[in-house]
């Protein structure tokens, strides 16, 4: 790696950055399997330990692969004890390693309104929660989410952010809280849910709604939109009956990034990039 100044950080910044280096090593230096011999001891080591990355797969938007995918990007770029886990009605397809917390449909409930199941204060994992769409790519380190502000409930700053740099309202791709921490999001939303999802526009509209003070939004740089922050809003048009880019093109990717999320269009597995392709597949 390429020698840094370190007189043009403060120490806190430094040591970031130092660790940030030190994963990125250790990422390039040790492959897949290592990975999981290096969890498993750690878990082993630290019992007491309970960190879990929780995603939702509802009907058939995405299919296994989306969540398998994610397990394996996630396992990939961790050092630190973690279970995965998927919340889920149909768990065929899935990797053996995940965890599967079986989902009982509600007639009244549809597709993403789910999410707010994972802040039941009886939500069967009891620990730190990482909640994580399907629709995006781990490619760098994501200690620090575990590591960041221990104990806050911390969420992305909605992307809107890019064409408004005062904007506050929340992207609940990924959301770090306690086993039951705010949990009024999901019994005052399991009260009327046919009223809450019609009156808001998404599960995320209504989690601003309700977390209104005692809250972190994650540093912009962690995790950023591709189409936005990444590509610049290139055009969309219709490929083979999905969207994609109109022109592939590389994504300018800051030095803290680590995720890149894919809101809307187009959904990783359509999306031409070169750097998508390399990751993706």
């Amino acid at each position: 790696m390429a020698k840094i100044d370190k007189s043009k950080y403060t120490k806190a910044e430094w040591l970031a950055i130092r660790e940030e280096r030190r994963n990125a090593k250790i990422e390039k230096s040790v492959n897949f399997k290592e990975y999981e011999q290096i969890r498993a001891k750690k878990i082993a080591e630290n019992p007491g330990i309970y960190n879990y990355i929780v995603t939702l797969k509802v009907g058939n938007k995405y299919s296994s692969s989306y969540v398998n995918r994610l397990y394996e990007q996630c396992m990939k770029h961790l050092t630190i004890p973690v279970e995965f886990a998927c919340l889920t009605e149909d768990p065929s397809g899935l990797d053996k390693n995940i965890k599967v917390i079986p989902l009982e449909l509600n007639d009244n409930i549809e597709g993403w309104w789910y999410k707010p199941f994972v802040f039941d204060k009886n939500f069967p994992l009891k620990g730190t929660l990482l909640f994580m769409d399907l629709d995006m790519i781990v490619f760098n380190n994501i200690d620090k989410l575990f590591t960041y502000k221990p104990g806050k409930f911390c969420v992305i700053r909605d992307f809107t952010r890019h064409q408004i740099p005062s904007w506050k309202k929340f992207n609940s791709s990924i959301v770090r809280m306690q086993t039951g921490q705010k949990h009024h999001v999901y019994d005052n939303f399991i009260a009327s849910p046919n009223t809450i999802s019609r009156k808001y526009r998404g599960d995320q509209d209504w989690l601003f709604a309700q977390v209104t003070d005692d809250f972190e939004f994650w540093p912009d740089e962690w995790i950023q939109s591709y189409k936005w922050e990444m590509r610049g809003n290139p055009k969309l048009v219709w490929k083979n009956d999905h969207k994609d880019f109109e022109n592939t093109g590389d994504p300018q990717i800051k030095p803290q990034t680590s995720i890149a999320v894919f809101h809307g269009d187009p959904n990783p597995h359509c999306c031409l990039d070169p750097w998508v392709r390399k990751f993706w597949t």
